[in-house]
């Protein structure tokens, strides 16, 4: 099985937990072709740079996905029958990303530069 990461944009006028129902949706579809969604991430209404299908806004979702090829073909056949997804794309990985979301790097940046303060810490003291 292939790793991908799949993001999509849904409108701006569903709720959140609107958008949270068709994430779950789309993980049903591909755990039925024999795939896995191994995170999914809310990344929550953001502005577009440009104006799609007379929307200005755009919540955003990211899947990380290990799946079969036909389990990604059939999860986008179904969204472009859903009226309410904007935009998607998909792309294949060697290997995730550790996060996406600005925070929990942010946490990642600072624990590596605690860890790197400790270690430059213990060789002064040495």
């Amino acid at each position: 099985m292939a790793l991908y990461e799949h993001l999509l944009i849904a409108r701006q006028d569903i709720s959140a937990q609107q958008v949270d129902a068709l994430a779950t949706h789309l993980k049903t579809i591909i755990e039925s072709e024999g795939g896995k969604v191994e995170k999914q991430e809310y990344w929550g209404l953001r502005s577009l740079a440009y104006r799609i299908k007379k929307n200005r806004k755009g919540h955003y979702v990211l899947l990380n996905i290990n799946s079969p090829a036909r389990a990604v073909h059939e999860l986008e056949r179904q969204i472009r029958i859903n009226e309410d997804v904007l935009r998607y794309i998909t792309v294949k990985v060697d290997q995730f990303e550790v996060s996406s979301s600005k925070s929990a790097r942010r946490e990642a940046e600072r624990k590596a530069e605690g860890e790197a303060t400790t270690e430059t810490e213990t060789e002064i003291a040495q």
